[in-house]
């Protein structure tokens, strides 16, 4: 018999369906492309600064978006610094527990031109929720070796955490209600630079 958290787990997930097909709408516009550079910059920054130095330093960045935010905080670092950061993708949809509610053909390119194990790492993400997606990315790296340390650094840390994740460096806490969204949208995908909240109409 399947046990009673296993139903909350499925129910939750099954209501996070439903939520991403109702009909929402702009609540509040939080980051513009200006304030998303400003951002990217000082991460960069603060990354630099808690490894001492870019020495053997190596980007990750969770598909979809991460990976266009790790290709920006590597040049980022590079102004700065003058290091050439490598930056990896990763696809973490094989590691989800809630693997079934991902559409078909969901999964993207995982590619780590680089060795794995005994590099410090930095995940990168645009949006920390639960924790689950940075559970799954941590268990895909550890499977291809293992690094001496990963650190995450997300865009937006929106709180409601089901796991016990806290990320490293972040670019904006932003404190929201289980019911709202928050979207985050890259030029690289949506032709624009900016992060919203939205709201069910």
């Amino acid at each position: 018999m399947p046990r009673r958290g296993t139903f909350r787990f499925e129910a939750k997930h099954r209501a996070a369906e439903v939520a991403r097909t109702v009909e929402r709408r702009e609540k509040a516009r939080v980051m513009d492309q200006e304030t998303i550079r400003r951002t990217i910059t000082r991460m960069a920054h603060e990354i630099v600064e808690r490894n001492k130095g870019a020495a053997g330093l190596s980007l990750v960045g969770i598909q979809r978006r991460g990976v266009h935010l790790a290709e920006r905080l590597a040049a980022a670092i590079a102004a700065a610094e003058g290091a050439d950061i490598p930056v990896g993708t990763l696809d973490v949809t094989a590691y989800r527990d809630d693997r079934e509610s991902r559409p078909p053909g969901a999964e993207a390119e995982t590619r780590l031109p680089f060795p794995v194990a005994g590099r410090p790492i930095v995940l990168i993400d645009d949006v920390l929720y639960t924790g689950r997606t940075v559970r799954a990315a941590i268990a895909a790296l550890i499977d291809r070796g293992r690094p001496s340390g990963i650190q995450l650094a997300v865009l937006v840390d929106r709180g409601h955490r089901e796991l016990p994740i806290r990320p490293d460096y972040v670019g904006k806490n932003l404190p929201t209600s289980s019911r709202e969204q928050v979207a985050v949208r890259l030029r690289e995908i949506d032709g624009v630079d900016e992060v919203v909240i939205e709201e069910p109409v």
